[in-house]
């Protein structure tokens, strides 16, 4: 099995729950210890008050932006919105990145040691909420000394937690930018990650969980890719960049089917793209987000869904994508009808559910009038 490293420059480590003070999980587990692997860029103000909390989404890390401008390798994910004269200035912010409850990149959850037997949990790790990485994600703000949050953003799964620090913490965060999510997973969204898992436990090196000493799924865990990054994209993108291209082209042969050299490119990208995953991301952790994802409901056990997001009061800028097929937009433009206090705004993009990590120019735009016109005021 792959390592599951990255190259993280200055990610620091922190434990958050103990044996004392464990995480009372939504599944009714006491989870102890809690460790959170976090990266800060700028400084927190003498007020303690200019922090801005960042989600990532599904497989996702704590670096979301690069420390090195020389190093290629130190590249984060968000790079293009992080950083001095950046959407979210670090001269001006105090910008915060954890990697969430049940990730594989420091954070406690499947790959973590169980302290009872010193192997990694495996299937014996809780089931964790979007609920129970936003209580963790508060435990580290508060550790880290930030009194309120200017704003909580995040696209996907990382607009899920910033919808619940609306609810969970109103007192500790001015603004909320929930990017290209839901207030409740769709059942198109728990279908196609539900296909996903089926991917990765029908893989025989599944073996239920418990691969660790014999190497992870690795079919599996790519074919599980592979299915998302469909969803990711729209068949505009791909007609553009792939058309029906060949690797190369020699006919048709009885073999057609099966020689790889026939393969569209469009196949070589998705299988380029699992590939990529299985060298960095751990199955069951995949596993327990997805999981994590299709139980997300904001009104789940507090009662009727519209009362719930109607009762958020704090300034939301709900950012849509127009050829989103995860994430409609008419699902973003619902969602922000219901909030009290909400701006609209939409990507219009051919790149799909995937445009919030590549139109940073329209989505910069949309977040620095947001931050000026509600966050920055205290």
């Amino acid at each position: 099995m792959a390592t599951i490293t990255e190259n993280i420059v200055e990610t620091k480590l922190v434990q958050v729950f103990s044996a004392s003070d464990p995480l009372h999980m939504d599944c009714g587990e006491r989870l102890s210890p809690v460790t959170v692997a976090y990266e800060t860029y700028g400084e927190l103000n003498a007020a303690a008050d200019n922090a801005i909390l960042v989600c990532h989404a599904l497989t996702g890390s704590a670096h979301a932006a690069g420390l090195s401008t020389d190093d290629p390798k130190s590249e984060g994910w968000w790079d293009s919105f992080i950083g001095e004269g950046k959407t979210l200035d670090a001269r001006k912010y105090f910008v915060i990145c954890s990697n969430f409850l049940g990730g594989c990149y420091g954070t406690t959850g499947s790959v973590t040691s169980d302290p009872k037997n010193g192997k990694p949990y495996g299937l014996r790790f809780p089931q964790m909420t979007v609920r129970d990485m936003v209580r963790v994600e508060k435990k580290l703000t508060d550790f880290l000394g930030v009194k309120q949050l200017r704003t909580v953003v995040g696209g996907s799964l990382g607009g899920m937690q910033a919808l619940e620090w609306g609810v969970m913490y109103p007192d500790s965060v001015r603004t909320i930018i929930p990017i290209a999510t839901a207030s409740q997973h769709s059942p198109w969204g728990i279908g196609l990650n539900d296909i996903a898992r089926q991917a990765i436990m029908n893989d025989p090196a599944w073996q239920e969980g418990d691969y660790y000493h014999s190497g992870q799924p690795e079919r599996g865990l790519s074919l599980a890719r592979q299915i998302a990054m469909i969803s990711y994209r729209s068949d505009a993108s791909f007609l553009d960049r792939f058309h029906r291209e060949r690797i190369s082209s020699n006919g048709y042969t009885a073999k057609t089917r099966f020689e790889v050299k026939n393969l569209f490119q469009i196949e070589s990208y998705l299988r380029y793209q699992g590939k990529k995953l299985v060298d960095r991301f751990d199955a069951n952790t995949y596993i327990y987000i997805s999981r994590a994802m299709d139980l997300h409901d904001i009104a789940y056990e507090r009662g009727d869904l519209a009362e719930v997001l109607a009762a958020i009061k704090i300034p939301t800028l709900c950012v849509g994508i127009n050829t989103d097929v995860l994430y409609p937009v008419h699902e973003q433009k619902r969602l922000a009808s219901q909030l009290v206090r909400s701006t609209y705004r939409e990507i219009n993009s051919p790149f799909g559910h995937d445009a919030f990590l590549i139109e940073y120019g329209q989505l910069g735009k949309f977040v620095r009038e947001f931050l000026r016109d509600y966050a920055d005021k205290g």
